[in-house]
Formats: C-alpha cells, sequence, structure tokens
C-alpha cells in the first residue's frame, strides 16, 4: 500500500515538474525572447503609371507574369505623337533656315559697314541673336516630341510581377494615372512586428527563422533594420494647433508594436514568397549569448 502511494506521488509530482517546465518555456518563448506571430511577406509595390495619355493599341503582358526590366508592357496609340515630331522636325528646320539667312546678311553688313549705317548692323545682330533662341526652342520641342512618342512605349521599371492587370487594347490611359501594379521580386523581404518590450533583445545582423502559415520549412534571413518610429495614435492636433493627449492607464499599458525588416537569405526549394503572407518570426541568440541575457519585458 505504501509503494502505491509512493508511485503515485511521484507519478504527480513528476507531472507537475513537466507542466512547471512547459509553463517556463512558453513564458521564456513568448514574453522573454524576440518571436512574434506577427509578420507578413511584404514587397514594395511599383504603381506603373503612363506619361503620355492615349488609346492602347497593344497589351504585352497578362495578369501575374513575371518582367524584367524595361520590357515593353503596352503600346498607346502613336499616331499623334509621330505628328507632333514631324511637327516639330518641320519647325526646327524652318528656324534653322532663317537662322542661316539672317546670318548671312549680318556678314553682309558687317563686310560693308563703310556704305551700311550702324542701326541696320545692330537690327541684323539682333535678328541672328532671336533666331538662335527660336533654334535653341525648336530642338527643345523636338527633344520632347521625340520623348513623348519613347514614352507611348510603357516598360517595366523594375524586375518584378505584373499584379492587377486588366487592361485591353481600346482602353484609355490617362497621363498620371495609375494602370496596374508591379510586385518588385528584388524588394521581397519580412517585415516583423515586435512588441516594445523585446526590441532591447534585438540588434541589426542577427539571424532569423521565418515560418509561413501553412508552409513547410524555415526561411533564414537576418535583421536588416529596425523602425525608427511609430505613429502616435494618442495624439490629435486640435484646431487650436494643441496638443490633445489621452490620460494614461495608471496600472495597464499595453506595448507597442514595432516593425523590424528581415532581409531574406535563404527560401527552401519549392517556397513561393506570396507579398501579404503570414509568417512567424523567431531572432535566434547569437553564439553563447543566454537567453535571459538578451531581454526581460520590464
Amino acid at each position: 500500500m505504501n509503494r502505491e502511494h509512493l508511485v503515485k506521488a511521484f507519478s504527480t509530482f513528476l507531472l507537475l515538474i513537466i507542466a512547471a517546465v512547459l509553463i517556463v518555456a512558453l513564458w521564456i518563448r513568448y514574453q522573454i525572447q524576440p518571436t512574434t506571430r506577427d509578420g507578413k511577406v511584404a514587397a514594395d509595390i511599383v504603381q506603373v503609371t503612363p506619361d503620355v495619355s492615349g488609346w492602347i493599341t497593344s497589351v504585352n503582358v497578362h495578369d501575374n507574369e513575371a518582367v524584367k526590366k524595361g520590357q515593353p508592357l503596352l503600346t498607346i496609340d502613336q499616331s499623334r505623337y509621330q505628328l507632333a515630331l514631324a511637327q516639330a522636325h518641320a519647325a526646327l528646320d524652318s528656324q534653322r533656315i532663317a537662322l542661316a539667312q539672317a546670318n548671312r546678311d549680318n556678314r553682309r553688313n558687317h563686310a560693308l559697314s563703310t556704305l551700311v549705317d550702324t542701326e541696320t548692323i545692330e537690327k541684323g545682330e539682333e535678328k541672328v541673336g532671336l533666331l538662335q533662341s527660336a533654334v535653341a526652342n525648336a530642338q527643345a520641342a523636338l527633344s520632347l516630341a521625340q520623348l513623348n512618342l519613347a514614352r507611348t512605349v510603357l516598360r517595366a521599371p523594375v524586375d518584378g510581377v505584373v499584379s492587377n492587370m486588366t487592361l485591353q487594347p481600346g482602353d484609355y490611359l490617362t497621363s498620371g494615372k495609375e494602370a496596374f501594379a508591379l510586385v518588385d521580386t528584388a524588394s521581397l523581404r519580412i517585415e516583423g512586428y515586435f512588441v516594445e518590450t523585446k526590441i532591447p533583445a534585438i540588434n541589426i545582423g542577427d539571424k532569423a527563422d521565418v515560418r509561413l502559415m501553412g508552409v513547410a520549412g524555415v526561411i533564414h534571413g537576418h535583421v536588416e533594420s529596425i523602425a525608427a518610429g511609430i505613429v502616435d495614435r494618442e495624439r490629435d492636433k486640435s484646431a487650436n494647433m494643441l496638443d490633445n493627449i489621452q490620460p494614461e492607464y495608471t496600472y495597464v499599458r499595453l506595448a507597442q508594436r514595432i516593425p523590424v525588416r528581415i532581409a531574406i537569405d535563404q527560401v527552401p526549394k519549392g517556397v513561393r514568397l506570396i507579398a501579404g503572407q503570414t509568417a512567424s518570426v523567431e531572432i535566434l541568440p547569437r553564439h553563447g549569448e543566454a537567453t535571459e541575457q538578451r531581454s526581460w519585458p520590464w
């Protein structure tokens, strides 16, 4: 009977120890170690915007297609811009002819200075100067017409993946208005949002393990940067330009979340990174550095 009681007591004690160890391990992992389940795959999104207006004559890519920098994406009707270029060429030629004639007249006036009055010579020189300015303006107009014609071909500004492409030939594009988006694949990264109590345990260059929701395998990276500031939602500038500060909670204070950028070093084979995916981020302790020495929540 005593033996049975001892076995039960020992089993109960062992279970309590295991439970305590698990509780401590969970406490350290989620309250002390710099980890977060609030992470995202992020990338820079380029808003592809035409510099000239016109009807679309051809679309060279489709939605979700990978493209290279400089690759033609679509073409805007070039007829109007070709005519403008021809007019610019004609205007420049006309001004050059007028300038050549003015130069000849000016040289003749100077050669016959003994027979031509000073006022005529001065008017000839003034005419040459004005026509030189006119030629420069015509040259600038020609360059602008060439630029506008070149801009009728919309090219990829970066390597990336086309997103939200619904345009078709016949659609009209307006200069300065976004046409579609391009996900900059070179800028893919992980953004981890850590509570501020864990930021002291994070250093630039620290190794990081990232796990995507529903995806097997670990993405390896390192801390590239830590945000320098976040929005203070408790500050509000009123009409009298005074700061309206919300009362402080004396006993309960919610920790702010600070964005930490994780540069990606290695992605498991077969894993596709999609901007917006949910991720868990764990900052690994440096070699020989105890976890308890890295961070405490107070």
